[in-house]
């Protein structure tokens, strides 16, 4: 019954400034299990990356992991990350709220992070099928 997380998108500490809390700390190091992770302050929050990939995020001391059609289910009881855009806006993310055993066990934690990096995955997929064919014609002269 966790209540989301409501973010101020563009306030608050961002940049290298932002000092990595106790939780932030303790999130990546129950990741270690799934694999390298490297946090990076992004708009008063964490971005979690996997070899380069966006797969979750840390903001209000909750970790908040990528959702997809794929694995909606079994993210379904979970608090969604919601932000509030500049103009007001309550914009519901594709990113739900890891379960309270997954921060108590890094094998645990690695299932749901797995699960979370497939999503992510899925939509760097679809955006690069989704790019406009950049080839360029070449004249043959004759």
């Amino acid at each position: 019954d966790r209540v989301p997380a409501l973010a101020v998108f563009g306030h608050g500490i961002g940049g290298s400034m932002l000092k990595r809390s106790e939780f932030v700390e303790h999130v990546v190091e129950t990741l270690r299990t799934f694999g390298p992770v490297e946090a990076r302050a992004m708009f008063g929050g964490w971005g979690l990356y996997h070899h380069g990939l966006f797969f979750a995020l840390v903001a209000a001391e909750t970790l908040y992991l990528k959702v997809d059609e794929q694995n909606s289910r079994k993210f379904a009881a979970l608090a969604p990350f919601v932000f509030e855009s500049k103009d007001g806006k309550k914009i519901v993310t594709s990113y739900r709220a890891a379960p309270e055993e997954a921060l108590e066990s890094p094998h645990v934690m690695s299932a749901w992070a797995r699960s979370a990096y497939g999503a992510a995955l899925r939509a760097a997929a679809k955006k690069v099928g989704n790019r406009p064919s950049v080839r360029k014609r070449r004249k043959v002269v004759l």
